[in-house]
């Protein structure tokens, strides 16, 4: 059977709250417990120093000798006690003057009495009794001590009626315990209810969660499970309009080779053939490049700005090896293709994918050449301030009122020329957006079109790292 490592929060909460709150009432009661016994024993030995300075109050001098006037009726008044056994002494130095002989003395003599008093544990006649000591000035004859001592009888009795006031404390300590539980079952079952209703809705919907009853603390899981709806829907919204693109657009051509096919094979002649071919293999080529821009549609994924896939790009590096992928294709067509760095920069440093920036520029490259007459003239310009890089051709341009709409998915200017699929320019307008520049169209200086790709100032970071003088 496979072990549950995932750890039960009731189980986790109750241990973090229930041992902290037991153990506070607890070490509460043991305090509470301590400080009764403390107070106790301050009140009882309180009553025998009190009865210890009565005694004193009857030591007087007679011919400079201490002595003690007590009747027989004060003395058993002074020993007098229901439960403990009281015992007194009054000593001058080494003389005794009256009561009970050998009560024990303090332990410690550097520990003296004084004249307010001590009290100490101590065994007598074979039982735990508490003493007390007064010293008292006698005028007219040297100092004199009084010793009372009672047994613990009272005490203990003191002591056990304390612990059973501690009984109630016990039961709520567990009583704490059960509250404890119960609040986080209803606390986490609620939790579960709405966990439950979250799944049932994403699972039916994808919609977004009402997160109006969700408690506050729980606001950030709800904002992200609303953040990760809205991806999903988001995506497979990409996933649909990409398999309906596909379907719409390779529909015609893979009609059109099989039409061709047909026709090839029900030729009359092999020269008629011929020409049915050729007419198939611009069909392929035109088919090829439409899967080629559907391949790259595919991979442009908004998600991909947040996962770290850039690196550092060379603008003029990129300009000069996509501007040589598309030299035969403009010679053929008696194009004049050039590529100039309109700032003098050897280097323009941007953050970016090479692949996916090399497709949007061979986008507008290949545009430029579609729409370029033969005598023509494109221009490849890389600029520093800001990064940026330039198509310009020599072409028909594109009209003020289509530069609204022309970068979007399949929409074709009025002078396009050639039988494109409208993808190119908006593939480049969404690649140029995954990397936060923005790309344009105006008139170039021949009266054509020039598309521009802005991206952002370097970073000093960036700066740095391209020109490691520039930091020093």
């Amino acid at each position: 059977m496979k072990q549950d490592r995932h750890p039960q929060l009731r189980r986790e909460l109750n241990r973090r709250l229930t041992f902290p709150v037991v153990s506070i009432v607890a070490l509460a009661g043991l305090l509470g417990f301590y400080g009764a016994q403390v107070h106790v024993d301050r009140v009882f030995d309180g009553w025998l120093l009190d009865a210890a300075k009565s005694l004193a109050h009857q030591v007087r001098a007679v011919d400079g000798r201490a002595v003690v006037d007590l009747t027989p009726q004060a003395e058993e008044l002074l020993t007098f006690d229901v439960l403990d056994r009281t015992f007194f002494e009054v000593v001058q130095g080494e003389r005794h003057l009256i009561g009970q002989t050998g009560l024990p003395r303090v332990a410690d003599r550097a520990l003296a009495c004084g004249s307010s008093g001590r009290t100490f544990d101590a065994d007598f006649t074979g039982q735990p009794i508490r003493v007390a000591c007064v010293d008292i000035d006698v005028p007219g004859a040297r100092p004199a001590t009084v010793w009372v001592a009672e047994t613990l009888i009272k005490r203990r009795e003191a002591r056990a009626d304390l612990l059973l006031t501690m009984a109630p404390a016990a039961l709520l300590v567990l009583a704490a315990a059960l509250v404890i539980d119960l609040a986080l079952r209803r606390t986490l079952g609620s939790l579960l209810r709405i966990a439950a209703r979250w799944n049932q809705q994403s699972h039916e919907s994808l919609a977004e969660i009402d997160a109006d009853d969700v408690p506050r603390e729980l606001l950030p899981f709800a904002s992200a499970l609303n953040d990760l709806l809205l991806r999903l829907r988001r995506m497979l919204a990409r996933e649909r309009q990409f398999a309906a693109t596909v379907a719409h657009q390779l529909r015609t051509p893979l009609t059109g080779l099989r039409l061709g096919l047909t026709r090839a094979a029900a030729a009359p002649d092999p020269a008629a053939a011929r020409v049915v071919l050729a007419e198939l293999g611009q069909t392929a080529q035109r088919t090829a490049r439409l899967v080629q821009q559907l391949l790259a549609l595919s991979r442009l994924d908004p998600l991909l700005r947040d996962s770290g896939w850039m690196s550092r790009v060379d603008l003029v590096a990129l300009a000069h090896d996509t501007g040589e992928i598309y030299l035969d294709a403009a010679q053929s067509g008696g194009i004049e293709l050039e590529l100039v760095s309109a700032s003098g920069e050897v280097e323009v440093w941007v953050w970016g994918e090479p692949e996916l920036l090399g497709e949007a520029l061979g986008n507008l490259i290949d545009n430029a050449i579609r729409h370029t007459p033969a005598g023509g003239r494109i221009l490849i310009s890389v600029q520093s301030t800001p990064p940026s890089v330039s198509v310009a051709d020599s072409g028909p341009g594109v009209a003020s009122d289509e530069r609204a709409v022309i970068f979007d998915r399949f929409v074709r200017g009025r002078n396009a020329a050639g039988d494109g699929s409208g993808l190119g320019l908006a593939i480049a307008k969404e690649i140029a957006g995954l990397h936060d520049a923005s790309l344009s169209v105006s008139d170039s200086e021949w009266g054509g079109a020039c598309f521009t790709m802005s991206f952002k100032p370097r970073s000093p970071q960036l700066r740095s790292a391209a020109d490691p003088a520039a930091g020093g």
